[in-house]
């Protein structure tokens, strides 16, 4: 791809792209996971009306408004259907916002809710509820299937006794399969939705006409007497016969309070619940406009204004309607007949034709929406092969193999055989998806990302808590064992994905979360109230080349307790052709250290001023040994996750890391020189860094050192691994007592590994050098043993005689004092004495004969760099004796104060 300005993505997914070749692998997510290129797709054709508006009424008014309104007021009466209507508007208002807000924030592909879902709160999530969101509209479709069966039965009459209920049932079940039949008929014929657009505007039509005539009816029809239909399968007493009386006062009254009664249909006991259960189907489909998004012209623009404009109509019918029929009609014939609009209507055969035009649509919308759920999911390929016969489409693009695994799933609903059986089940899943898109628009909200910013600006994160609040309460008081089922359900398809499906690229909002929370708290930091107590180590780790460098990263992951762990590497250079090569760099040295570190950039003020800021600076030694590369023959896992050998197969240049520079060669200059490299120290100590100089790392093997056991003799020993500290500064044996600064900082560190998980077993062995006939031995090791005990650090005390080693420095001192006397010379008030290579190397002798068994790694302390930038040379040779042949060490400096006794 030539080196252009960048494309600027707006989309929410990886859509397909007429880009170059790299940009369209690049905004894909996987492998069939960007779908078809755009000459492939069907033109997008529907608008406001046919898109939006007219799904969206067939779907909720349907059922509901024909065969259960006056169910819905005869058993719960007219307060309690109006309380109904207002918190079930009240929860897909809330719901609506949040579809308008994440519909205007981009363009929209099919898939609807999960679309906008899994696109907000990632794939694990938006799979699990797209699962969800399509078994609501499967279970949807059948029970808009089993309104017109009953109404047909109903209309036909159904058998009595109870030699004809196999029959009966045999019959129901024959028409719906039919009714199923033809709606798929229609859909596998290549009928595309535009086109089933048009005719939902028909049917639409009628069921407008039909409305009309219902308001109508209540104002002309006279008073007449309703039979009503045979209830004797109930053992019911009750009239076969009831009233309705027109427009009378006394019948208002009698309809105003609730009285619950049983369902003639399903001989089931109502409640609020279960009422609220049948009614909120009605409502169920605000989702109907939004599910045909990749059909629209321009989502964004029609799903707002068409799914607002279907709720506040369907809300004025239902409780306009409501108050009718509560005035006019006996509560008898409300509780006992659901289909008594036809009786009462100027013409009956009208309700009839709505019952059937408005059912059999909002089936083929229900099934159509689940469809494209199913086609976008596997699309999206997150279920691997389980949905790969759901991808196949026709020529013009249409899903039929979608539309054929709904089909038959519907049949499988259809057994449970009745309405307001399914209902509750239906009511579940959708207040779940509402409760999702609520969460979806409220995490974007949060998140605070400058992306999100939609062009409907009618909400805020309060009416997505409300929504989220609304839906899960509803869900329990409904049916909690459904609610507790469905929940259970989705966590498990959430972690199913998380585990087995693919790596998306769509993004994360739980990483923009994470962010966002982190961002708050840090800058809440206030150095002002930092208190040794609460002191860890937070450390700047400099790494010349990560080949060389493995060993040093992972133990200095251990040793950070929790705290800010970053990694730097300076390079010396300019951008210009080589800009691409370390950008690449960049990418492979953070897949790297992807689990061991802990990167926070961008923060000026918590960095600057505030309690993120690093306080502990670690180099690598200055010497003169060769880097090993300890990454030859590794690769980088796909994943990101890690390290693994390389394959065999591969070529040479495959199984090397590209992004990172070769290791320097012999011959080849050190980027730093000696004075360079000391000055860092020196600037580090004065800006009130800790200091820590780390040697020998290259040999350091984590998994060896803390391996089931360290093997003593053939056998496998269950001691862990021995740290040792030295906490006298040894390059100045004129010094008495070891607890100062530094030498408590040494024992803060030792004791940090020693807390650590990996490092629980390891014991620590304090050294502390005295002189044989000193008269203060036996005290000095009494003062470390309490002060061991009041720090609560476990380690063993050892002291070490080094009347020999000491008497070889104050030899030279002497020495060196009477030539000085003679010449005359100042010293400089930082610089230290001058120290013999023969002390120095009899002090790295005396060590080594001390570290039996082998200890893993050594704490020494590092003397501060003398002021005197002449002596550098001699201070850094004096470090590379000190440490020469004792495997891994750290040099240690400590500025400030990190222990206490106090609470």
């Amino acid at each position: 791809m030539s080196e252009k300005s960048p494309l600027l993505h707006y989309r929410l997914t990886n859509s397909t792209c007429s880009e170059p070749r790299d940009v369209c692998k690049h905004s894909g997510t996987k492998a069939g996971r960007g779908g078809r290129r755009s000459k492939d797709k069907p033109a997008r054709k529907l608008g406001v009306v046919f898109g939006v508006v007219v799904p969206t009424l067939l779907s909720m008014f349907s059922v509901v408004v024909f065969l259960r309104i006056g169910f819905v007021v005869g058993q719960a009466g007219l307060y309690q259907s109006i309380a109904m209507f207002l918190v079930a508007y009240f929860i897909i208002t809330m719901t609506v916002l949040s579809v308008c807000a994440i519909s205007t924030n981009g363009a929209l592909d099919a898939g609807g809710a999960y679309y906008m879902i899994s696109r907000a709160l990632g794939p694990e999530f938006g799979g699990s509820i797209g699962i969800m969101f399509f078994f609501a509209n499967v279970c949807s479709s059948a029970l808009y299937v089993l309104g017109l069966v009953e109404a047909v039965m109903s209309t036909f009459g159904i058998p009595e006794g109870k030699v004809f209920l196999l029959a009966s049932l045999f019959l129901m079940y024959i028409m719906e399969v039919f009714d199923l039949f033809l709606n798929l008929t229609c859909l596998s014929l290549q009928v595309g939705a535009h086109i089933y657009a048009k005719a939902a505007f028909i049917v639409f039509l009628i069921v407008t006409t039909v409305l009309v005539s219902v308001f109508m009816s209540f104002f002309i029809v006279e008073p007449i007497v309703v039979i009503l239909p045979d209830t004797s399968s109930l053992n019911s007493t009750s009239l076969s016969t009831a009233n309705y009386s027109g427009f009378q006062l006394h019948t208002l009254e009698g309809n105003l309070l609730p009285e619950y009664t049983v369902d003639y249909t399903t001989g089931a006991m109502m409640s609020f619940v279960t009422v609220f259960a049948v009614m909120f189907n009605g409502c169920t489909g605000i989702m109907a406009g939004s599910n045909m998004s990749g059909d629209l012209k321009n989502p964004s623009y029609s799903i707002p204004r068409g799914t607002i404009s279907a709720v506040l109509t369907t809300f004025v019918t239902y409780n306009l309607l409501s108050l009718l029929i509560a005035s006019s009609c006996d509560r008898h014939l409300l509780q006992r007949d659901y289909s008594f609009l036809g009786d009462i209507n100027i013409w009956p055969p009208m309700v009839t034709v709505g019952v059937y035009s408005s059912t059999m649509s909002a089936a083929m919308s229900n099934l159509i929406g689940a469809s494209r759920i199913l086609y976008a999911l596997s699309k999206d390929n997150l279920f691997g092969g389980v949905l790969a016969l759901a991808k196949k489409t026709s020529r013009s693009g249409n899903p039929w193999a979608s539309v054929l695994v709904s089909w038959l799933l519907i049949q499988v609903v259809l057994f449970t055989g009745k309405l307001n059986t399914i209902a509750g089940i239906v009511t579940i899943f959708f207040l779940l998806v509402y409760a999702a898109v609520n969460l979806a628009c409220l995490a974007l909200e949060w998140a605070s990302a400058p992306n999100f910013r939609p062009s409907f600006r009618c909400f805020t994160w309060h009416t997505c808590t409300l929504g989220i609040i609304g839906c899960l309460l509803m869900m329990f008081l409904i049916n909690a064992i459904y609610a507790f089922s469905s929940i259970a359900f989705m966590l498990l398809l959430v972690m199913l994905i998380h585990y087995l499906g693919p790596i998306s690229n769509w993004g994360y909002i739980s990483q923009a979360l994470i962010f966002h929370q982190v961002r708050k708290y840090l800058l809440m930091l206030d150095v002002r109230k930092d208190h040794v107590k609460f002191w860890r180590p937070q450390v700047l780790l400099m790494v010349a080349n990560p080949r060389s460098c493995t060993g040093l990263m992972t133990f200095i992951n251990d040793l950070k307790k929790s705290g800010l762990y970053v990694l730097g590497h300076v390079k010396l250079g300019s951008l210009g052709k080589t800009s691409k090569r370390r950008r690449w760099k960049c990418i492979f040295l953070t897949i790297l250290i992807l689990k061991l570190l802990v990167l926070n950039t961008g923060l000026k003020k918590a960095f600057t001023g505030g309690g993120m800021r690093p306080n502990t600076l670690v180099l690598g030694f200055y010497d003169d040994h060769t880097p090993e590369d300890h990454l030859q023959g590794k690769i980088l896992l796909s994943s990101g996750h890690g390290m693994d050998d390389a394959s065999p197969s591969m070529e040479p240049s495959e199984q090397r890391f590209p992004a990172f520079p070769s290791l320097r060669g012999t011959e080849e200059p050190k980027d730093l020189q000696e004075e360079e490299y000391v000055s860092v120290i020196a600037d580090a100590v004065k800006m009130g860094r800790n200091v820590t100089l780390a040697r020998y790392f290259n040999h350091f093997d984590r998994e060896e050192v803390l391996g089931s056991g360290r093997k003593i003799r053939g056998h496998r020993s269950k001691t862990g691994p021995f740290v040792d500290v030295w906490p006298l500064n040894l390059l100045r044996p004129d010094t008495h007592g070891c607890v100062d600064v530094c030498s408590l900082f040494l024992l803060q560190l030792a004791s940090v590994l020693q807390e650590t998980r990996a490092w629980s077993q390891a014991r620590l062995r304090l050294f502390l050098c005295v002189e044989a006939g000193c008269s203060l031995k036996k005290e000095e090791e009494k003062k470390l043993q309490v002060m061991l005990k009041e720090l609560r650090i476990s380690a063993q005390v050892q002291m070490v005689a080094w009347d020999q080693v000491v008497a070889l420095h104050w030899q030279r001192q002497q020495e060196e004092e009477e030539a000085e006397r003679g010449d005359g010379i100042q010293e400089f008030p930082n610089t230290p004495p001058q120290l013999a290579d023969e002390y120095i190397c009899a002090v790295n002798s005396l060590i080594r004969r001390h570290g039996a068994p082998q200890p893993a790694v050594r704490f020494l302390y590092l003397p501060r760099p003398p002021a005197d930038t002449s002596h550098y040379h001699a201070y850094l040779h004096h470090l590379d004796l000190l440490s020469r042949d004792l495997g891994p060490t750290l040099l240690i400096h400590g500025v400030t104060p990190v222990v206490t006794t106090d609470f």
